[in-house]
């Protein structure tokens, strides 16, 4: 079989790792801990890894709700805890009265640092409140050189997983039927606005899927697709259930509250 005719031609790399990883674990009987792994990533990697075979796999992003998640892949005997997942979590303490930070403005802080976006998890934000986290293994640089978010002077302080931020992440589902699989179809489905203006928020580079700019109005979606219209919010893909009689697809999508 063909793992690779299941996924998309940009994933065929991140697939080879995948499968890299997966022989590394299964011929050194040891673990291997991979970067925080956005959610169609961990979808490709549950798939290739499977439940059922003499390796497993477990996600944690440093709380139960995480978005972002990094995986242990391990032999099907290890018993795994929180600790083998190396995640860090920091407070951002700012003058909250005088100045706001933003997701975007955190985001790129990190990024401005020379960081991968794998090395850092879920940005948490509530009631003026920001936390983030990050790999172990970059904790020490992150504090040493992150004194600034936007225009505020800032200071990190780190807290206990269990002090996570517990932030309103909520998804009404949602059946909708679609002619095709195509990106400016499903968002005139889900939205309810016609594709020449899904077209058009498509060219104008306002839709990401899986946090990617796509600027093709035919891309095709897949199951576990994040998708995201600047001013309609963000929708996730979480199943497609197949064909109706009159030969439409029935996807079940969520929709964030």
């Amino acid at each position: 079989m063909n793992i690779y005719q299941h996924f998309r031609p940009e994933e065929r790399e991140y697939i080879d790792q995948v499968l890299h990883w997966k022989d590394f674990v299964d011929s050194s009987y040891t673990t291997k801990l991979t970067d925080f792994l956005d959610p169609r990533e961990q979808h490709i990697l549950k798939t290739i890894i499977g439940e059922n075979g003499s390796i497993k796999f477990q996600l944690f992003g440093g709380n139960s709700e995480g978005e972002r998640k990094r995986a242990l892949i391990m032999p099907d005997y290890t018993i795994p805890t929180a600790e083998d997942f190396q995640i860090n979590l920091f407070e951002i303490e700012y003058p909250i009265k005088f100045v706001s930070i933003e997701h975007p403005q955190v985001l790129g802080s990190l990024m401005s640092l020379g960081l991968k976006r794998g090395k850092f998890g879920d940005i948490l934000m509530k009631d003026g409140r920001v936390q983030f986290f990050s790999s172990s293994e970059i904790s020490d640089y992150i504090k040493s050189n992150l004194e600034s978010i936007g225009r505020a002077s800032i200071r990190l302080k780190e807290v206990v997983l269990e002090e996570a931020i517990a932030v309103d992440d909520l998804w009404m589902e949602q059946d909708i039927t679609v002619s095709s699989l195509r990106l400016d179809t499903i968002i005139s489905g889900i939205h309810h606005i016609s594709r020449q203006k899904s077209q058009v928020f498509i060219q104008q580079g306002l839709v990401k899927v899986n946090w990617t700019t796509i600027e093709n109005h035919s891309f095709d979606c897949r199951e576990g697709d994040l998708l995201s219209v600047r001013g309609y919010g963000r929708v996730k893909i979480l199943s497609i259930e197949g064909r109706t009689k009159k030969d439409k697809w029935r996807i079940v999508v969520g929709k964030q509250k």
